[in-house]
């Protein structure tokens, strides 16, 4: 399935138009590899996505065609959420701590 359709499906992204921009912009990562929105998504990859001040990392679990709210979550498993420091003062003090 296509990155930008499985973050939608997800609900990861609200939209796909939303979750292709993003893609475009380099702020989704797959297993450690910078990914374009018409990337491959299959079960078991990781998927980092820096939101504003936050990178959030899944696990795909499963692919859907199309998925109900309720079964989206079962997408999907969030591996960590990591704040994203806004300067170098902030980045050193979050460095230190």
């Amino acid at each position: 399935m296509r990155l930008d359709k499985f973050l939608k499906v997800s609900r990861l992204i609200k939209r796909r138009t939303l979750a292709k921009d993003v893609c475009d912009q380099g702020r989704v990562i797959i297993n450690e590899r910078a990914a374009k929105a018409s990337s491959n998504v299959k079960v078991g990859d990781s998927i980092s996505i820096r939101f504003g001040q936050k990178v959030v990392t899944v696990k795909v679990e499963e692919i859907k065609e199309n998925a109900r709210k309720d079964e989206a979550a079962s997408m999907y498993t969030v591996i960590g959420e990591v704040p994203v420091p806004r300067d170098e003062k902030e980045e050193d003090a979050y460095l230190l701590s």
